[in-house]
């Protein structure tokens, strides 16, 4: 059971949300909020896998709830679902100790894949912003990008799709392999890369020419 809260101040969004995830087997959603002030009394007491947090927010904004909750709960995997795709939103969020970025134009069915992504270890996000993501971090490890990286067409065909946006169950489901064998790929590309994130993966992999 992946244990899911919603910071959003829109009621009705934030319902749908809750009604959404907690309609889902598998996922339940028994707390959310209008505002990072609220959360964090109750935070504490909680033991979410993935919060799904807004960015403009009454009071303190998502970004900067994104250090406060992660010292409460350091292993928590925070989501953004906001309708800000400019890159210093992206870029602030992602550094600040975010997941994934989502925007709230993304489908029911996609918000579920990328819950269960990112607790799962991945880093859910829309096509649009991983593309902005890797034009942000093109040029962010420069001595790493001159190291010869020796990558299987297979890891260079999963890092082309982790580019684009898609989570680990429809990269498997492409390949015709298992999500546990996606990870397993990850992991190798990782070491290669001596990386740690996604991003720094993609950044790389995009200035070497192994992905467009």
């Amino acid at each position: 059971m992946i244990n899911v809260i919603v910071v959003e101040d829109i009621k009705s969004i934030r319902e749908g949300l809750v009604a959404l995830i907690d309609g889902t087997p598998d996922y339940i959603c028994k707390h959310s909020y209008d505002s990072c002030e609220k959360l964090f009394k109750e935070l504490p007491s909680l033991n979410p896998d993935v919060i799904l947090l807004d960015i403009q927010l009454k009071g303190m904004s998502g970004i900067e709830g994104i250090a406060k909750i992660k010292a409460i709960h350091k292993n928590v995997n925070i989501v953004m679902l906001t309708v800000y795709e400019d890159n210093k939103n992206i870029f602030d969020a992602l550094m600040a100790g975010a997941t994934g970025y989502l925007l709230k134009t993304t489908t029911p069915v996609q918000i579920i894949d990328a819950i269960k992504d990112a607790n799962e270890g991945g880093s859910p996000m829309n096509p649009s912003i991983a593309n902005k993501l890797i034009n942000i971090m093109r040029d962010s490890s420069p001595k790493k990008n001159d190291k010869h990286i020796d990558l299987t067409e297979r890891e260079k065909e999963i890092l082309t799709k982790i580019s684009k946006g898609m989570v680990y169950k429809k990269i498997a489901d492409d390949l015709f392999i298992s999500v546990h064998t996606v990870r397993y790929h990850i992991r190798n590309i990782y070491t290669k890369m001596q990386v740690n994130s996604h991003v720094s993966a993609i950044s790389i992999a995009k200035s070497k020419g192994f992905i467009s």
